[in-house]
């Protein structure tokens, strides 16, 4: 294959920052062309010069973030359904990596040479793409103010720490949500701890992968809790229990959520934006994603 139709995206401080020269010495040997990011926002301007370039194959090393961006840049490029993506992991969390069977980066460096491909959905957030998920509330709250240290000794627990440090604080979210279900129409209003739209995640019936080729987001509203101490317990028994009072369930294709004039603080797949309103939608099998040996489409 000529060296240009792949193409690898590295940002070289994500996770420990001691990746990108063994990385790309890797990934040229399997025939792609590497860059590197120099800064936030800069993935999104390498994914749109990729997709402008009519680039083929996308292989991306880094965390979540750093896949949003390159997605982000694709899809400004109207290259989506033209490119096949592929994930090195090499994040904090790395969630998405996990979702489509990809364990280590040096399993996605052989992945993105040669692995299965599948075509996934990609969700919109009024527009904007991603993969994994949108929150709003409590832990969109908690990914604003996790330190880059907290996250490096504890990981994924670090959101779960500083939610409970930042809940005492955390005022609720006064929204209305309006979805059109799988079962007809379904309108939430109230006052809420948290929203979660997942398209590679769901965080109700046990949590964990959702299925991304089904054309459907995963959508939980956590009602109003205690804070303090009882927040990491009701974010564990809540969001990962099936049938629980307080927690409204829907998967969903067209989705809005409205601030009641408020703004509202949304992480989109690590992003973050404040929106008075946000529709959603999904594009059901528009990526090419290259998948890890153990990825099951319909983990239900």
């Amino acid at each position: 294959m000529q060296v240009g139709s792949r193409r690898c995206i590295v940002n070289p401080v994500s996770g420990e920052g001691d990746h990108a020269e063994y990385v790309e010495r890797l990934m040229r040997a399997r025939g792609f062309a590497v860059e590197r990011t120099e800064g936030p926002g800069h993935g999104v301007e390498l994914g749109r010069a990729a997709g402008e370039d009519g680039v083929s194959e996308v292989a991306v090393c880094g965390g979540d973030g750093t896949i949003n961006e390159v997605l982000r840049g694709l899809h400004d490029a109207d290259h989506l359904g033209e490119v096949t993506l592929s994930v090195v992991p090499k994040g904090t969390a790395n969630l998405l990596a996990g979702t489509i069977g990809i364990d280590d980066f040096q399993q996605g460096v052989e992945v993105a040479d040669t692995g299965e491909t599948r075509a996934v959905d990609v969700g919109l957030a009024d527009g904007e793409p991603f993969l994994v998920s949108c929150i709003a509330g409590l832990p969109a709250d908690a990914s604003v103010a996790t330190s880059g240290d907290l996250k490096a000794r504890f990981g994924m627990l670090a959101f779960l720490v500083t939610g409970v440090q930042e809940a005492v604080e955390f005022e609720g979210l006064d929204i209305t949500v309006d979805a059109v279900g799988e079962d007809g129409p379904v309108k939430w209003s109230g006052e809420a701890t948290c929203l979660l739209v997942g398209n590679a995640r769901k965080f109700v019936e046990r949590g964990g992968q959702a299925n991304m080729e089904d054309g459907l987001l995963d959508v939980a509203i956590v009602e109003r809790m205690p804070t303090g101490n009882l927040v990491a317990e009701a974010v564990a028994h809540r969001l990962l229990a099936t049938d629980t009072d307080g927690v409204t369930h829907v998967r969903a294709r067209d989705i809005s959520v409205d601030g009641h004039g408020e703004p509202v603080t949304f992480s989109r797949d690590g992003e973050l934006a404040e929106h008075m309103r946000l529709d959603f939608d999904v594009e059901p099998r528009t990526l090419s994603m290259r998948v890890g040996p153990s990825y099951d489409p319909d983990p239900a």
